[in-house]
């Protein structure tokens, strides 16, 4: 790790934001790694994806196992996408019920609590939706053990860090995260064996599927994964949006009035294409993915006829790339009111054969508990500097002391 990796681990943001305008498009993060976001690098690795490997991430392995799809490569990773990938796609309408269900719960508590962590608000909001659809009914105090698990080792910067870099069995903050781990387990494993029909994990289960039989181990990862990566991003996009139209009244109530004459809940982009530009525009503005894995080519390369030597890491870094559009720090759903941006300009969900397979389910997410949100509540932001992005494990978020002040919306 050299001085530029040093400041990519302890002082994310800053760092990002001072190379933002670095015309190379790519830094040296250290021996073997490079940290790339020049749109002509990021389309060439995008396109040579099957003649790479991922690698797997050491803050997220101890969460999601060794074996999770996240970061199954070959065959593996193919027949993953495959049997998980078609059932994440489209516009499902039992998808849609379970966010409108979770929704209005959680909209009826926001507004009983008056003030909130909004990204604590959201996080339980999409962990429920995300259990409903892959283990079908989930209890609630299961949803809030796994919450605490993950935040004991991403909810601030200093537990992270601790977490990461001091893994020792002594008592410690690693200790503590292993024994939750190992309740979490428990509990999820026989949520799924009790798991009613037609959720996420029955085809995980089919010993005759493209999957094979397999173990309690990797079907823990896989749940785990599922469960993490359907929540914790949708979340933090949930929260940024959120915060970015009460920042821009005018953008907010157009919203409003797009919604009053469709009826439309939200599920249809085609029928609110202002929320679904405001809703891209913060994933542009406030990425919760930051990075998009890390490439591994098998053999000697060029990238930007720079050569790269075979097992060399390449990290696409969304938030940089998403830096390089006019004006990049002011929010602008107008940037998407016309033609879409090429996947190697605006890539939210990463892209080529890694590119997100729950994309579809975390936009149609976004939209429906935005527009529920500003159908019946005015949020009041008491601290608008929480906003900012900050890092959160290996991703990106407003700050959990982020508060809102909800009440009834007088329109």
């Amino acid at each position: 790790m050299n001085a530029n990796g040093l400041r990519f681990a302890f002082r994310t943001v800053a760092f990002l934001d001072s190379i933002a305008d670095d015309p190379r498009g790519l830094v040296e993060l250290g021996a073997g790694r490079l940290l790339v976001w020049h749109p002509e690098a990021l389309g060439q690795i995008f396109r040579a994806d099957k003649d790479m490997s991922l690698a797997s991430s050491d803050t997220l392995r101890p969460l999601v196992g060794d074996r999770s799809l996240l970061f199954a490569n070959g065959p593996r990773h193919r027949a993953y996408r495959r049997v998980v990938g078609d059932r994440l796609r489209g516009n499902r309408a039992d998808y849609r019920d379970a966010i409108a269900e979770a929704t209005e719960h959680a909209v009826r508590d926001l507004l009983s609590a008056g003030g909130v962590s909004l990204p604590d608000w959201t996080r339980l909001l999409t962990l429920r939706i995300i259990a409903r659809i892959v283990l079908g009914d989930t209890p609630d105090a299961l949803l809030r053990m796994f919450a605490t698990w993950v935040e004991s080792a991403l909810g601030t910067r200093r537990r992270t860090l601790l977490y990461r870099y001091f893994r020792v069995h002594a008592p410690s903050p690693w200790r503590t995260f292993l024994s939750r781990r190992a309740d979490v387990d428990q509990c999820l494993l026989a949520t799924v064996r009790r798991n009613r029909p037609g959720a996420l994990v029955d085809p995980l289960r089919d010993p005759d599927g493209p999957l094979g039989e397999l173990d309690d181990g990797e079907l823990r990862d896989q749940v785990v994964s599922l469960l993490f990566a359907g929540h914790e991003t949708t979340a933090s996009a949930v929260a940024a949006t959120l915060f970015w139209l009460e920042r821009h009244p005018g953008i907010r109530d157009g919203i409003r009035d797009e919604l009053a004459a469709t009826g439309d809940d939200g599920s249809s982009a085609d029928r609110v294409p202002l929320l679904d530009a405001a809703c891209r525009e913060s994933l542009r503005l406030s990425p919760p993915a930051m990075l998009a894995g890390n490439r591994v080519p098998g053999e000697d390369i060029r990238l930007l006829d720079r050569p790269v030597a075979a097992g060399t890491e390449l990290t696409p870094c969304i938030y940089l790339a998403h830096r390089q559009y006019p004006n990049p720090g002011t929010f602008d759903p107008g940037r998407f009111a016309a033609a879409r941006p090429s996947g190697h300009e605006y890539l939210p969900f990463g892209g080529g054969t890694r590119r997100c397979l729950g994309a579809d389910l975390a936009m149609l997410e976004l939209r429906m508990v935005v527009a529920a949100v500003l159908r019946r509540v005015d949020l009041t932001c008491v601290n608008p500097r929480a906003g900012r992005p900050t890092v959160r494990g290996p991703a990106m978020g407003v700050s959990r002391d982020l508060r809102m002040v909800a009440r009834p919306c007088r329109r």
